[in-house]
């Protein structure tokens, strides 16, 4: 009978408590309204007679609730709708649509006291917005039960699912990757004072583990291993299959459908989130049920399976709609900024930054971010069993800015104090929460081959088979080398003189068939539509007798990786080195790529779908640098410094990800290691079959350490 007074008077008490903040809320509302007023001469709150103070206060007030109540009520309705919008679009129409808000909160007022010009409405409402959900953030900070009802409503949770009666509660699991950020990244980012939640972890006992990537050092290999346990058959980020003739991009929603549901036929599961997870801002479900942001699921049908659903729960908060806006249209003006300030400076390497990057940099270092992250808080707040997230924002701005400077440095800090942001939400949640932080892969600096050299892959290729290239080859000591390599393939391929501005004195003749050339970072890939089989040496040598040479002793390739009737396959670098890929190791003409560069290879080799050609721009260990063949200075998706050197940083209740002196090797094994994690946190989560054992030479294991499984944003 205690018992119920008491728990009769907690609830009286927290109703009380909940009234006094609204009453607050709305005071400080009144007031920023009153203060507007004074400000801007667009907005009155008064007849056109004049009115006494109180009289303005009231109709202030009046005002304020009357915003209050439709963002409450109706913006839900609006963002629901909203969802058909384009993200971008979304970002511009959140202040209007805020704006219509109040000109309808000032309408409702009796007498029609209060009135405002549109264009000043926008901004009046998103102060209004700001300051309401800063005044209930400050109310709410030293009431836990306040502040646990406040992240309840912000992720669009009411209360935490019912308990499953477990006598224990066992700990949840949240994997939060950082695309793009490699191992030495993170630990330079520590040292330098960037991510001090990071750090944190450090100095009370996580441990941080590198781990090595595949060939394909790219989100889409590394993620389709990490989630669904294989990346088998993924040669690069896109490549050309000559059995279904299909282009494969990997960031596509129909190429990321069949990834899918080859790895999940491949394996035999669905992925390692099937039981109870959620997967947020991903290329792939994990065989999650919960779902936001997912590439692969985009065209699934349903209000729980689209992959706009995750945007409904953030958005439906007015001011969290009007923070993002905001930070949208000031992360746009930081680009702008950042770029031309690199322009101005002549600063080195460079790729341009215009058209429509800076919203897609916004898109992804805002927008991306704050709905995965509202997602993964109110997943923890709804105690699910095992969450994965990506965070994007570092890969993309790396890509066009370069992985290490200020541009890069802003991210990392944002980057961590989302995580931070989690971790005291995972405070609250109605379970414990292990929060294991990784990444996909790294990003290796450089300038592009086009900047290097002065003429693409793609021209070098066609000079190579004797085709046109197109003159815009630059006036440079790197563009006069490749000028003489284009030539010199001209003259070996066509065995007839090229007059003096590279060009042949008459037309080129008709081909059968044209190379098709694609480019994954500083990884290339070239395939001939017209033969259905993958061709050997000796057929290209037939076809284009000076491609292969022109390949492998041009200065911006490390090595190219051919087929052979003769000796299996091959790889062929400059200097006339030829070495079977049956007999390559970690010493032979890919020693400047690192320990298990062969064992990479090798296993790409056997993909069914790996290109007639691989292409490996070079890599210079003493900087660190790659040319990438796409317009990027900060790449990964081949071989060559830090994009094969991800991280994984994992709490020191978790077991050890490999014994001592042993090494983390592939996407694969990453997913062995993620699948333990969960057993040990929560019993059995996925189906303990072993994935189906693979045949590993002698010489692959040996270069790839003793815990080598063959490997694979």
């Amino acid at each position: 009978m205690g018992d119920g007074r008491w728990g009769g008077a907690d609830r009286w008490r927290s109703a009380g408590s909940a009234l006094g903040r609204v009453i607050v809320v709305w005071a400080v509302s009144t007031l920023t309204l009153l203060i507007l007023a004074g400000l801007l001469p667009d907005f009155q709150l008064q007849s056109a007679d004049g009115d006494s103070f109180t009289r303005t206060a009231l109709t202030a007030a009046a005002a304020a609730g009357a915003f209050g109540l439709l963002g409450a009520l109706v913006w839900p309705l609006l963002v629901r709708a909203l969802l058909l919008v384009p993200a971008l679009v979304l970002g511009v129409l959140v202040f209007f649509l805020n704006g219509s808000l109040l000109i309808v909160a000032l309408w409702l007022i009796p007498d029609g006291r209060g009135a405002v010009a549109p264009e000043t409405a926008v901004v009046v409402a998103a102060v209004m917005s700001a300051v309401a959900s800063a005044t209930s953030t400050a109310l709410a900070v030293h009431d836990d039960d306040a502040y646990r009802r406040r992240l309840y409503r912000l992720t669009g949770r009411t209360r935490p699912r019912a308990s499953d009666g477990s006598p224990e509660q066992v700990p949840g699991t949240v994997f939060l990757q950082l695309d793009g950020v490699g191992h030495h990244v993170l630990r330079d980012a520590v040292a330098d004072g960037l991510m001090p939640t990071v750090a944190e972890w450090l100095d009370t006992g996580h441990r941080l583990t590198p781990w090595r990537t595949d060939w394909s050092s790219q989100t889409g290999a590394s993620q389709l291993g990490i989630l669904h346990g294989s990346n088998e058959d993924v040669p690069a980020f896109r490549w050309y299959e000559k059995d279904t003739g299909r282009l494969m991009v990997s960031n596509r929603p129909a190429s990321a459908v069949e990834l899918q549901r080859r790895a999940v036929r491949r394996t035999g599961d669905g992925g390692l989130l099937t039981v109870d997870g959620a997967s947020r801002g991903n290329l792939f479900s994990g065989g999650a049920d919960q779902l936001a942001l997912v590439l692969s699921m985009a065209a699934r049908r349903g209000p729980r399976n689209r992959s706009r659903a995750g945007y409904f729960a953030y958005f439906s908060d007015p001011a969290n709609a009007v923070r993002t806006a905001g930070s949208l249209v000031a992360e746009c003006a930081r680009e702008i900024f950042q770029s031309t300030r690199a322009r101005l400076r002549r600063e080195g390497p460079r790729v341009s930054r215009g058209g429509t990057y800076p919203f897609v940099r916004a898109f992804a270092t805002v927008v991306e971010r704050d709905v995965v992250v509202s997602a993964v808080m109110g997943d923890m707040l709804a105690g699910r069993t095992a969450v994965y997230a990506d965070l994007v924002a570092y890969d993309e701005v790396a890509h066009h800015s370069g992985p290490h400077g200020r541009d890069t440095d802003q991210v990392l800090r944002r980057l961590d104090r989302s995580i931070a942001l989690i971790a005291t939400v995972a405070e609250h949640a109605p379970r414990p929460y292990r929060i294991v932080l990784l990444s996909d892969h790294g990003q290796s600096p450089g300038e592009t081959f086009e900047g290097a050299y002065g003429l693409t892959l793609k021209d070098l290729v066609r000079a190579g088979c004797g085709l046109p290239v197109p003159r815009r080859v630059r006036r440079t000591r790197s563009g006069s080398e490749a000028r003489d390599a284009a030539r010199d393939a001209l003259r070996l391929a066509l065995h007839r003189p090229v007059d003096e501005t590279g060009e042949t004195a008459r037309e080129l003749p008709a081909r059968p068939s044209e190379p098709l050339v694609l480019a994954s970072g500083n990884l290339g890939l070239i395939s001939f539509p017209d033969v259905p089989h993958r061709m050997t040496r000796e057929e290209i040598d037939r076809r284009h007798p000076a491609l292969l040479r022109t390949l492998a002793h041009h200065p911006g390739v490390g090595f190219v990786l051919v087929a052979s009737a003769e000796h299996g396959s091959v790889v062929l670098a400059r200097d006339g080195a030829e070495v079977p890929v049956a007999e390559l190791d970690d010493a032979g003409p890919l020693a400047v790529f690192g320990r298990g560069a062969a064992g990479a290879v090798r296993r790409t080799d056997g993909f069914p779908h790996v290109a007639d050609i691989m292409v490996n721009s070079m890599y210079d260990p003493a900087t660190g640098t790659v040319h990438a063949f796409e317009e990027q200075i900060g790449s990964h998706g081949g071989l060559g410094g830090e994009q094969s050197h991800p991280f994984l940083l994992s709490p020191p209740e978790l077991s050890p990800p490999v014994g001592a002196g042993e090494e983390l090797v592939g996407a694969e094994q990453v997913h062995r290691v993620l699948r333990r994690w969960l057993r040990e946190c929560s019993g059995p989560q996925v189906p303990l079959a072993p994935l189906p054992p693979r045949e590993i030479s002698p010489a692959a294991d040996e270069s790839a350490g003793a815990v080598n499984h063959p490997p694979h944003p």
